[in-house]
């Protein structure tokens, strides 16, 4: 069934050459930075090529197309706000932990949460209701949850592999079901759409709620992620990473490159004895800053006062109006209050450092530099992934994949097309929101116009686009949400691509059989989630002994120093 929404692209097959290409490389050679570039500039070879007429053009396309890739990289950091926002957060961010480490507070968290958070399964544990708890940004919720467990992990022997997929799992899954940038964003495009439809449709936030239980991927992945963190049992690269931390204390490869590393980049801690509110002072100030903020700029556009958002009409709870709600949630800036926060935690830990005597001046604006420099790689990789994704844009990346599957969906299919058809779409352009803002618009007509205007299929509709955008996004090198979980867990970028994809596959499977059934039997996903999830234990302990007879090693190759526990009190 074809429906308006469907598009093509003009470069055919052609477009998908850039980002598989720089996805291939970064997979097979493990040079992020190379190969992005090499994707972006493929992108300019088949640009430069359809535009060819004689043969010097032909001969000068190699040329051109370096032209073009700049174009697009200097483009996309230059000409987007919201991309000049994560830079200059992630730049202050990397100053305020710089700091914080030449203070000594994530040792101080690590000594005084040693008595508690013992073992590895505990820092998992741990970290996985860190990333419950913060739902409202996906970007806070890697570089605060990262910063708060990494050197716990690290005491454990947890490999930076395994906690940067635990930070990865459980940040964009979890701040589709919050109050959060993502929700308003994703409800934005719904009700865009149902703008354009001539017929009675439900409203935009009813079908968020109602897609919630359909947003199964992301349901199953926080569940995946408990799963691993309490049978500790792994398989595939990550049972490799995973025995090679526990046996050797290498918590890299031998010849990874993380994206920082706090201890080579910036030595030792300056104090003896570290202080715990050199931890906590510059961290609750960037939460607390960060939520005030996105609170502040999110009533600025409330007119005309914060109490409207309890004014009668179409109200949630009873209580809160729904229209003023998705106006307020519309409006939060998350992005500038990232940096605001991330300039208040840089704020606060000079003060601390400076008043308490622990540097001087000259001493802490060094560290401050050298907090710029440990993210630079990330920055690079950042800019270039989001050059890659202009290059998606100019060739219609996302419109050729749809357009191929849009004429062979029946409603029991309908959720699984479009969770693959957005999987691969997110796969190949590398970020989740580009993918929604493509794959909604032909969603959300396709879905009323085959299921005759239901309610319900509207919200199967928008649950998949969730899952299979999350799905893609975790499975890109090109990602920036990836990227990010690789850096505040000072992980290889590559190396967590590739222990992370094995995970997410398997939750895509149940996920899959969850879709498939939900067509069959029409049994509400609340009932047929908890069967993933037994689903998924049972994937677990199978692949995890299947690949260590394999590979000659223990499934549960854990001795948890400092800890009583062993693979036995399992």
């Amino acid at each position: 069934m074809t429906t308006e929404a469907t598009v093509t692209s003009a470069y055919g097959a052609w477009s998908l050459v850039p980002p598989l290409l720089a996805i291939a490389l970064a997979i097979v050679t493990r040079r992020a930075l190379l190969s992005l570039f090499v994707g972006v500039w493929a992108g300019g070879v088949v640009l430069a090529a359809e535009r060819a007429e004689t043969l010097v053009d032909w001969a000068a396309v190699p040329f051109v197309a370096v032209v073009e890739a700049f174009d697009w990289i200097i483009g996309s950091f230059g000409n987007d706000m919201f991309h000049a926002k994560i830079v200059t957060f992630t730049f202050l961010l990397g100053a305020g932990i710089a700091l914080m480490w030449r203070l000594g507070g994530p040792i101080a968290l690590a000594n005084a949460a040693t008595n508690r958070v013992d073992s590895h399964r505990r820092v998992g544990v741990a970290a996985w209701l860190l990333g419950l708890v913060w739902f409202f940004d996906d970007y806070a919720n890697t570089a605060i949850v990262g910063s708060a467990v990494k050197d716990l992990a690290d005491e454990m022997r947890m490999s930076r592999e395994k906690l940067a997929y635990i930070l990865d799992s459980t940040a964009a899954p979890v701040a589709t079901f919050g109050i959060s940038s993502w929700v308003a964003y994703q409800v934005s495009l719904v009700r865009t759409e149902y703008a354009n439809i001539e017929g009675e449709t439900p409203s935009a936030f009813a079908t968020f709620l109602w897609s919630i239980p359909f947003n199964v991927y992301c349901l199953l992945a926080l569940v995946m992620v408990l799963i691993v963190v309490l049978t500790r049992r792994d398989f595939g690269e990550m049972l490799t990473a995973e025995t090679r931390a526990q046996q050797t204390g290498n918590l890299t490869r031998e010849d990874a490159t993380p994206l920082q590393s706090m201890k080579e980049d910036l030595g030792e801690p300056i104090p003896d004895d570290p202080k715990l509110r050199m931890f906590l002072a510059p961290i609750g100030v960037l939460v607390t800053v960060v939520i005030v903020g996105a609170v502040i700029t999110g009533f600025n556009a409330i007119d005309p006062a914060p109490l409207d958002l309890f004014s009668d009409g179409d109200v949630l709870f009873g209580l809160i109006d729904l229209d003023v709600l998705m106006d307020f949630l519309n409006n939060v800036d998350f992005t500038g209050a990232l940096v605001w926060g991330s300039f208040g935690m840089v704020v606060t830990a000079l003060v601390l450092g400076l008043a308490d005597g622990t540097f001087d001046l000259e001493t802490s604006m060094e560290t401050v530099l050298d907090g710029f420099g440990i993210m630079l790689t990330a920055v690079s990789i950042l800019v270039l992934a989001w050059g890659i994704g202009s290059v998606a844009g100019a060739l219609n990346t996302g419109e050729y994949v749809t357009g191929l599957t849009a004429d062979f969906i029946t409603p029991t299919m309908l959720p699984i097309v479009v969770v693959l058809t957005t999987a691969v779409v997110a796969f190949s352009i590398g970020t989740s929101w580009g993918t929604m803002a493509i794959i909604t618009p032909i969603a959300i007509p396709l879905a009323y116009e085959i299921g005759n205007g239901s309610p319900e299929l509207l919200a199967v509709a928008v649950g998949a686009v969730f899952s299979g955008s999350i799905f893609g996004d975790h499975c890109s090198p090109i990602s920036d949400t990836t990227i990010l979980s690789s850096t505040f867990a000072g992980s290889d970028h590559i190396d967590h691509v590739r222990t992370q994809i094995y995970y997410a596959v398997t939750v895509l499977a149940a996920a899959l059989v969850v879709y498939l059934l939900y067509g069959v039997t029409g049994v509400t996903p609340f009932l047929l989630v908890p069967l993933g999830g037994a689903m998924l234990l049972a994937l677990v302990y199978g692949l995890s002994e299947l690949d260590a007879q394999r590979k000659g090693v223990s499934a549960q190759p854990f001795v948890d120093i400092g800890s009583t526990e062993s693979p036995s009190d399992d």
